[in-house]
């Protein structure tokens, strides 16, 4: 889980703030005090948040990423106050992980039926790296810091990323990254395909949202959830298994008004008006 550099929690509003421009939500941690440490505080605004994108029809299309110098840099394990940091040993044998998580682990991004996009604008360590990296795509600011840091602090792989990261980096990548527990950069994290663009942080967020409001504005959310649900589930089965899952999936689309306006917009030359999800 790894604790954020700052143990201290300084209220500063909403731990996480959300709006909605172009179908496109944007949802951001907002704890830069602590680096948007992990915490109960912002796992429930983010948990909400989320709800909200997933249901409202006009949202087709998410954005994670943090207020400040850090997207998240990990769970935060340290004490809530300064003043009860100070002369006090660290003891985390009493530390409720469900309560601090949340409801939910990461693993669920990769179940909603809309695509989520992280833009990594700083400190991604421990469990803000699992849960960027459940995120569908990744853009990440020039210099950014990733690490794992799980060995380093006495922890172990935890919720998924032990899962996703050989998927994405390859296994001998994934367990270099592990068990090293080292601090890397964006740009050798897009050599790794963990992120897949590294941009100045000035033009991130822009670069994220412009992104995400292309498929707001030109793919069908029906594909979008389709294409998610089966490349997360085809992964983990042989291929004629998943072909043939294709083949009845590609009949139930054509059933789907979607289709008629993606052929009839291309052909018409102007921009397609799919419907919401049901």
């Amino acid at each position: 889980m790894t604790a954020a550099d700052e143990g201290a929690l300084v209220e500063t509003g909403a731990a996480v703030l959300d709006e909605v421009s172009g179908g496109v939500a944007v949802i951001t941690f907002n704890r830069p005090e602590r680096l948007n440490a992990w915490g109960p505080d912002i796992a429930a605004g983010f948990y909400a948040a989320i709800d909200r994108a997933e249901a409202d029809p006009a949202v087709r299309a998410i954005v994670v990423t943090g207020s400040g110098r850090g997207f998240c840099a990990g769970a935060n394990l340290g004490p809530a106050t300064d003043s009860e940091q100070q002369g006090a040993e660290l003891d985390t044998s009493q530390t409720d992980v469900a309560e601090l998580v949340g409801e939910r682990p990461p693993h669920f991004l990769t179940e909603l039926r809309k695509p989520v996009i992280a833009a990594v604008n700083g400190a991604c360590i421990g469990f803000g790296l699992t849960l960027a990296l459940m995120c569908d795509l990744r853009f990440a600011a020039a210099g950014a810091k990733f690490g794992t840091a799980f060995a380093r602090r006495g922890l172990i792989g935890e919720y998924g990323i032990t899962w996703i990261l050989p998927r994405l980096a390859g296994r001998g990548a994934a367990m270099d990254l592990l068990l090293s527990g080292r601090t890397f950069f964006a740009e050798e994290a897009r050599e790794l395909g963990l992120v897949n663009d590294v941009v100045p942080l000035d033009r991130l967020l822009g670069r994220a949202v412009e992104y995400a409001g292309d498929l707001a504005a030109n793919c069908s959310p029906a594909s979008l959830a389709v294409i998610k649900a089966q490349t997360y589930r085809d992964g983990l089965d042989d291929v004629a298994a998943a072909s043939a899952r294709a083949e009845t999936l590609m009949y139930e689309s054509l059933t789907r008004p979607d289709v008629i306006e993606g052929i009839t917009s291309f052909l018409q030359k102007r921009p397609p008006r799919f419907p919401p999800l049901p």
